[in-house]
């Protein structure tokens, strides 16, 4: 069996101590678990396809559109208070930190970047985000080339490629600790709603003991050294029909950007988001 976690490694340092945390429950566990290594380019979906998963972060709403669906094992509590001790998190709408950009609106007319048509944080939580604003004329100039990672659409808003990006929260959190070069050259102008965070699911059955392990970690000093690295409070076993809602969600907001024109050129990996005549 199999555990990673590159959904939130995400740069070296913290993919080392990941990968350390999840040695370590691994091992409190008693259960036959390796921690591998899945690093771009290689999709991460392939990871959520494997049959001998046994703890691996999956993004929301793969988990809620897959049939059948993982168990769950665990989800993450972060430790800032903005996340009110809970397994849940939301996007940062970002623009670059000289802008002269203070509010969602400003950034109308621009380009938006977008991670992946799989992702909540990068896709789904903006395109609900947006419905209110929703009119006959495009929102945005431009929908850019999928940027597939959280520090890659940052990195858009940087380079001038794209004037906002949505970024997941907790990914927002852990860069600002551990890479502030990226962070600092960007400001949050506002967040989505806020949802299940994703969660911690495996393809085997009989993973009790690793549950245990998971929710107990926050119990031993050793491993609570490497959880406060990570910005975890703890974790817990969140109820799986708390990410149904996400479906319900996407399948709103993609039909709703079917009908009204998000933005005047979309790139043909969102083409879900335009309707069959154009």
């Amino acid at each position: 069996m199999i555990a990673n976690a590159r959904m939130y490694s995400v740069e070296a340092t913290t993919g080392a101590l990941w990968r350390r945390l999840l040695s370590a429950i691994a091992a409190q566990s008693g259960l036959p678990i390796t921690v591998i290594e899945h690093v771009a380019p290689q999709p991460i979906s392939a990871l959520w396809q494997r049959s001998d998963t046994a703890a691996v972060f999956m993004c929301g709403l793969p988990y809620s559109r897959s049939e059948p669906r993982p168990g769950i094992v665990a989800a993450p509590v972060p430790s800032p208070a903005a996340f009110a001790h809970a397994p849940i998190y939301w996007s940062n709408w970002i623009v670059h930190a000289d802008s002269r950009f203070a509010t969602l609106s400003d950034t109308f007319g621009r380009r938006l970047a977008l991670t992946t048509p799989e992702s909540q944080s990068g896709y789904a939580a903006a395109l609900q985000h947006l419905m209110p604003y929703g009119t006959a004329t495009p929102l945005y100039s431009e929908v850019i080339a999928p940027q597939v990672t959280p520090q890659g659409a940052v990195r858009a808003v940087q380079e001038a490629r794209a004037e906002v990006a949505p970024i997941d929260a907790f990914t927002f959190a852990l860069l600002e600790k551990h890479a502030p070069e990226l962070t600092r050259q960007v400001r949050v102008i506002g967040q989505t709603a806020r949802t299940p965070i994703p969660p911690i699911v495996g393809a085997s059955s009989g993973l009790d003991s690793l549950t245990s392990a998971f929710t107990q970690a926050h119990g031993n000093s050793a491993l609570r050294a490497l959880m406060t690295e990570l910005l975890l409070e703890c974790f817990v076993r969140p109820d799986a029909a708390s990410y149904d809602e996400l479906l319900e969600r996407f399948e709103a907001a993609t039909a709703f950007w079917r009908e009204h024109p998000l933005a005047r050129v979309i790139h043909p990996a969102f083409s879900a988001l335009t309707s069959p005549g154009h």
